[in-house]
């Protein structure tokens, strides 16, 4: 995935200097503040646009951009964080926020919330899920969850029925089969989500589980894992998913998720990145639910936070920091620019302002976030410390299990044993 932020800028200006601005020169004096985050050109661009649009209204702060790929954000972020280098507004992840608050990295947001942090048309059950212990890590950017990706172009060109809300997943490993035999355009049809815990925890979900309980432990053990494997061995068995070396050139970005380099008609990722997905495909790009597991009545979905923004505890301006977050997410005219690609704004001001100027993208997200009651549970509980790591080898053990270097029994005594074994630091 193409970097921005600094390297963007010092390349398309080729000069150094350029790359420690996100907008025009300021002026010495200023107060310099930096921004982290992930996400795909479409967000750089975007969130570019509102940084130059603060620093216009707030000629006294200069906001210094920097975003990299999902896959390198946590590296380069814990790194600056360890080196006392943190930026002063950091996106955030769910599964990583409550792990950076509780080692002190980020700063309470509650003393601000009176003035700086007015947040117009948010309301306090939207805030939830930034708080642990009544504390605030951060403040919830917009509303998402978990999609099925589909490539409708090439199920149409194949003459295949298109995944619809409510199909289960052997409904739609059939219709995976059925597009890849018969399309001339990709050769599988739906990416191995073996290694990717969102999946996973939707399966979990309707089987009854989760990935943690309220308590920090696993809320699954291994015959679960076992079972997830060797579903996934069928796909690939099956021709339904494409086999491991394939499957690895996804780097959990948009750019490189098996329908965008046009290897699969169906993919995973969370609503919000519909815009994305769409803006770098040809293709028309349409959003289903997750699969079903047959014969359960749990809901495996939840309305979750797209991302999040928090402020480092290090930073040396922490009421500036606050006030850019406030622009952020209730200004209605950063609205507009950043439009849903983050998510369903929380604040209903801007969620209102932004409606009547939606492309069909944006709609479809609205539209898919509205209909998803009847497929939506409860949000689980805070992910541990820890959990990112859990992630990250939620990936590499998927992977070998795959590549045959572990049975899916193996396979899973090393993921729970692992996974407990970090839980437990």
């Amino acid at each position: 995935m193409k970097r921005f932020g600094m390297g963007r800028i010092a390349a398309l200006a080729g000069v150094a200097a350029a790359a420690l601005l996100a907008g025009p020169v300021a002026a010495q004096d200023a107060k310099e503040l930096r921004m982290l985050w992930w996400g795909s050109q479409p967000r750089a661009d975007r969130t570019f646009e509102v940084i130059d649009m603060y620093q216009e209204a707030n000629p006294d702060v200069s906001i210094q951009g920097e975003t990299v790929g999902w896959s390198d954000y946590w590296t380069r972020l814990a790194t600056q964080v360890a080196g006392r280098n943190a930026p002063d507004v950091i996106q955030q992840d769910y599964r990583y926020l409550f792990e950076y608050g509780s080692r002190g990295a980020l700063a309470d947001m509650m003393p601000y919330r009176d003035e700086i942090l007015a947040l117009p048309g948010v309301s306090e059950e939207d805030l939830q899920s930034g708080m642990a212990d009544g504390k605030l890590w951060g403040v919830n950017l917009g509303v998402n969850s978990v999609a099925m990706m589909v490539n409708a172009t090439a199920f149409e060109e194949a003459g295949v029925r298109l995944p619809e809300n409510g199909d289960t997943w052997a409904e739609v490993k059939e219709l995976a089969i059925e597009v890849a035999e018969k399309s001339d355009q990709i050769d599988y049809g739906i990416e191995d989500s073996s290694g990717y815990e969102p999946a996973f925890q939707n399966w979990l979900r309707q089987r009854g589980k989760d990935l943690y309980t309220a308590e920090g432990q696993l809320a699954f053990d291994e015959s679960d894992v076992v079972a997830w494997y060797e579903f996934w061995a069928d796909m690939r068995d099956s021709g339904a998913a494409p086999p491991p070396d394939v499957q690895a050139l996804d780097q959990r970005s948009i750019e490189t998720n098996q329908v965008s380099l046009g290897n699969t008609a169906i993919g995973f990722a969370n609503s919000n990145q519909l815009v994305g997905f769409s803006q770098i495909n040809e293709d028309e790009i349409v959003m289903r639910v997750f699969p079903l597991v047959e014969g359960s009545t749990n809901e495996g979905h939840y309305f979750k936070p797209s991302q999040l923004l928090s402020v480092a505890a290090s930073t040396e301006f922490p009421e500036d920091s606050m006030a850019f977050v406030n622009f952020f997410i209730t200004d209605t005219e950063a609205g507009k620019v950043l439009d849903v690609e983050r998510g369903v704004p929380i604040s209903d001001q801007v969620r209102e302002a932004i409606r009547p100027e939606l492309d069909e993208d944006g709609l479809a997200q609205l539209e898919f976030i509205e209909g998803l009651d009847p497929y939506a549970g409860t949000l689980p509980p805070p992910p541990p410390q820890g959990a990112g790591e859990i992630d990250q080898m939620m990936i590499s053990v998927g992977q070998q299990v795959a590549f045959g270097q572990l049975t899916p029994e193996e396979g899973a005594e090393r993921l729970v044993s692992s996974a407990e074994s970090i839980l437990s630091r």
